[in-house]
């Protein structure tokens, strides 16, 4: 672990501290302030030295309970992964609260000071985590904390982390060296070039500090090779999850006749989390048609002013449905904005099959599309064309986040473990759009798509929501 984040994460207990003191002390404030005594007047007594004793005891309480949720381990995550564990950690601490209150009510005689403490509490550890959270990554921008890595694999998974690496000056990791396997010679090769990289830039205090296997496809010798000389040169070994992995990631070992038996979880898409996705759905959609609207407006008159033909994209070449592949394998009518001069979808099959990007899998991608309007160029380009596909969400056709919704002769190619993306509902935005690249293969667009359905959360809705607009700023060139 770098010394900078070993000083992160020390700090982190000693700030929340103070912030918790600080939210108590706020709410306190708040409660005897003017302007809420003359709106409820204070009927109580409550001397300030002596709720500050019991302020001070019960952020103590609640640091216990930071730690007991993860909030100081290694790995943080996300920003937001690190607000969403600080509202259910202050949340549990609020209830500690009420218990105490229940056993000794002459604690607090303010319920007021009490809620407005936790809200308090939330939002003052929230900016407190964000302000850290972008410290450390201006830091990195400068080189400070920054891991030295070797890479292993020749795969396009370790083109793209290169590229990502080397981008994204605020990633935190640094490409040192790069080898294609893990041969016996390579890792003599490596052992030496660890032993100089070390020597050479003692002074300045760097060292190799992980090696990444970036493809899944290593053998199993080689792998194992590999585990071992990351322990024997005391550096992090991470490794690329291969399909299979991603489809079994949640995962419980239990004890059976005294043999280690691991049990697959289901999706968290079951049950309750199905009833809240589909609220998240209404209400998310509700609202974005509500802000959307004008655009919508001008969008549908603009590609009637632009070219001759219907204003949306809902039928074929023959004047059948467009249908796009639902969830459980099931067709829906599918409609957005046309973006095409009409009568030249099935062009994409025959005559421009040529200028497919997606040799890869089932997806046709056309180069320089020829049959695009003026505004239909526009509208791809900052994916308004798929605005249409909120009042699908509403209908319950689609969901606001999930894979990509895929035509029925592409799902007709997929693999046996390409059809795991149909266990939910398409999403107008999903993980693979978000994840920063334009160039990412099929199979690593199933891995993702994956990914998300094992480990559905309504945070992770939320956070695939929030970076789609980065993600629509930065985006791939126009289809």
């Amino acid at each position: 672990m770098k010394k900078s984040e070993l000083f992160f994460s020390f700090i982190l207990v000693p700030l929340d501290f103070v912030l918790l003191v600080l939210a108590g002390v706020s709410a306190y404030f708040i409660r005897f302030s003017k302007f809420t005594t003359e709106i409820r007047p204070v009927i109580f007594n409550l001397p300030f030295i002596s709720y500050f004793e019991i302020v001070l005891f019960i952020a103590f309480l609640w640091i216990i309970i930071f730690a007991f949720s993860a909030m100081y381990s290694q790995n943080r995550g996300r920003l937001s992964q690190e607000i969403y564990r600080t509202f259910l950690a202050c949340s549990a601490g609020f209830v500690l609260v009420m218990l105490l209150i229940f056993f000794q009510r002459e604690l607090f005689d303010s319920r007021f000071i009490v809620l407005s403490a936790w809200i308090l509490a939330i939002v003052y550890v929230s900016v407190g985590r964000t302000i850290i959270h972008w410290l450390q990554k201006i830091l990195y921008a400068y080189g400070i904390g920054v891991k030295n890595i070797i890479l292993v694999g020749s795969s396009k998974t370790g083109d793209n982390l290169i590229k990502d690496f080397f981008s994204n000056k605020y990633s935190g990791f640094k490409v040192i060296k790069r080898v294609r396997d893990f041969s016996l010679d390579t890792s003599k090769e490596l052992a030496e070039f660890i032993k100089e990289f070390n020597k050479e830039n003692e002074s300045k205090k760097e060292r190799i500090d992980e090696i990444i296997q970036s493809d899944p496809n290593l053998s199993k010798v080689e792998t194992l090779r590999l585990y071992d000389f990351a322990n024997e040169h005391h550096v992090i070994f991470r490794y690329v999850a291969d399909l299979l992995e991603v489809k079994v990631l949640r995962t419980e070992v239990s004890e059976m006749a005294g043999v280690p038996v691991v049990e697959v979880k289901k999706t968290t898409l079951d049950g309750w989390g199905r009833i809240v996705k589909r609220l998240f759905d209404i209400i998310i959609s509700l609202i974005l048609i509500i802000i959307f609207s004008p655009i919508i407006l001008l969008t549908m008159l603009m590609i009637k002013l632009d070219s001759h033909g219907p204003i949306f994209f809902s039928k074929r070449d023959d004047g059948s449905p467009v249908f796009r592949v639902g969830q459980g394998g099931q067709l829906f009518k599918y409609f957005k904005f046309r973006s095409m001069l009409p009568g030249m979808d099935s062009m994409r099959y025959n005559e421009l099959i040529d200028k497919n990007l997606r040799k890869d899998g089932p997806m046709i991608k056309i180069a320089d599309d020829p049959r695009v309007t003026r505004v239909g160029r526009f509208i791809r380009r900052w994916s308004i064309d798929e605005l249409p596909e909120l009042f699908l969400v509403l209908i319950g056709r689609m969901s606001i986040v999930g894979p990509r919704p895929h035509l029925p002769e592409e799902v007709a190619k997929y693999e046996q473990h390409h059809k795991k993306t149909l266990t939910v509902k398409p999403g107008i935005t999903g993980l693979a759009q978000v994840s920063g690249r334009s160039d990412l293969l099929f199979e690593e667009e199933v891995k993702l798509d994956i990914y998300y359905i094992e480990n559905w959360s309504l945070l992770l809705d939320l956070s695939i929501l929030f970076r789609t607009p980065l993600a629509v700023i930065k985006n791939r060139k126009a289809e």
